[in-house]
């Protein structure tokens, strides 16, 4: 019975493991755009973006103020929108909301990798990141032109002007904004990158046989043609020299006569045919 043996190219390891590796880093993919579509949801909806500690806090369309009492009101209404005094804070409004719209239709669009090939979906929803990002950093530009309104100097004191937050301070959902930016700049280059270089698994690898009787052409040579070894050279006859013994070990006059004379042995032993190297 023959041995079999199993080979497997080099190519064909490099692409397995970069298929499984791709789907590792699709689900991660997948997960931090959830977790995308969640930071802009908050940042959007809180009034957390700049404050001071007992007195007040403000956000895209919407400030909360302490009364003489300690009690804390809040005003503003996105069905509002049209009454926001400052128009810094009116755009940085529409493009945080735009933002945080196509976050939730790539949401949306990854439903799409059970009805399309995954290079597609991963593209369109590299676009879609690209254009929230964009859309985001504009928000999170825009918002500090709008502290010279009244409102914010109310919370923040009079000198509170463009890019100067007088006495308030940055609070928790403006750097959350920042750090969705940043998270969805490098979501859209991996989705870029998923789309780019998705490639298909390679056919499984052969099996080669090691033949014990009979291969190619009937030869030693056909029989090693599955070990991918070097092939056997043939030579024919005639081209070697003829084996010769020692001239001591030849047949004298005086050894004929002898009992211990070695008999002639046939011209056709002298020569190897087919000699393997």
């Amino acid at each position: 019975m023959g041995s079999k043996v199993e080979y497997v190219e080099t190519s064909q390891i490099y692409a397995t493991n970069y298929v499984r590796n791709s789907k590792a880093v699709g689900v991660l993919w997948g997960i931090f755009t959830l977790c995308f579509a969640l930071i802009v949801s908050v940042a959007f909806l809180t009034p957390e973006w700049i404050g001071i500690a007992n007195k007040g806090r403000l956000g895209l369309w919407s400030s909360c103020e302490f009364d003489v009492n300690g009690f804390e009101e809040c005003t503003g209404k996105f069905a509002e929108f049209m009454e926001i005094s400052n128009a810094a804070f009116k755009i940085s409004t529409v493009l945080c909301l735009v933002s945080v719209t196509l976050a939730l239709v790539t949401i949306a669009v990854m439903l799409l990798f059970f009805f399309m090939q995954p290079t597609s979906v991963y593209m369109v929803a590299a676009w879609l990141q690209i254009i929230s990002a964009l859309c985001m950093i504009a928000s999170v530009v825009i918002y500090p032109l709008g502290w010279e309104s009244a409102k914010a100097q109310e919370i923040c004191g009079p000198t509170a002007s463009r890019y100067n937050l007088g006495q308030c301070d940055i609070k928790w959902a403006y750097i959350l904004a920042i750090i969705g930016c940043l998270d969805v700049i490098v979501l859209a280059i991996l989705a870029f990158i998923l789309a780019t270089r998705h490639i298909k698994l390679q056919p499984e690898p052969l099996y080669g046989e090691i033949n014990n009787a009979y291969g190619d052409n009937n030869s030693v040579a056909g029989s090693r043609k599955s070990l991918n070894l070097h092939p056997v050279m043939l030579m024919p006859q005639g081209v070697h020299e003829q084996d010769r013994f020692s001239e001591f070990s030849n047949r004298t006059a005086n050894s004929k006569s002898s009992r211990y004379a070695r008999p002639e042995y046939p011209s056709s032993l002298n020569s190897l045919n087919n000699f393997q190297l």
